[in-house]
């Protein structure tokens, strides 16, 4: 039996990361999923979260997802995003800032903002600060 899986992360502007992974971490609507190889099939949405890849020598790579689809095949898990980014790329100081204005923008009860679009906008850049933090913390302690 492999002790494999081959992993895709694809966003709606180009292929993120295509190889062999030992093991998928993913933030399903329902909780963070694992795939091992040889996992059932499944199709579930993703929420706006850090995808990790436990790569074949024994290191973690973290991506981040604005959320989406995640299908498993037995021998392949693709994920696809509209937005996916290695983890390591996201500027703090610019998720910061649009976290504060997606706050502004939900209690600003005068604008025009449309609320559900704030809101997931929050959710966005909340998801996008623990990436970053679940980075920092790997680093301190490699």
């Amino acid at each position: 039996m492999s002790m494999t899986i081959h992993g895709d992360i694809v966003s709606t502007e180009r292929a993120i990361f295509s190889g062999l992974v030992q093991m998928v971490f993913a933030p399903a609507m329902m909780g963070e999923v694992g795939i091992a190889p040889q996992h059932a099939p499944l199709v579930t949405r993703l929420v706006p979260g850090v995808v990790r890849l436990k790569l074949t020598d024994g290191k973690e790579a973290s991506y981040y997802v604005s959320g989406g689809i995640l299908e498993v095949q037995p021998h392949a898990v693709t994920v696809l995003s509209d937005t996916a980014v290695r983890a390591e790329d996201l500027d703090e100081a610019a998720v910061l800032k649009a976290k504060e204005q997606a706050e502004k923008d939900l209690h600003n009860r005068e604008s025009e903002t449309d609320y559900a679009i704030a809101q997931a906008h929050l959710a966005e850049t909340i998801a996008q600060l623990r990436a970053i933090q679940r980075i920092r913390k790997r680093t301190r302690h490699s």
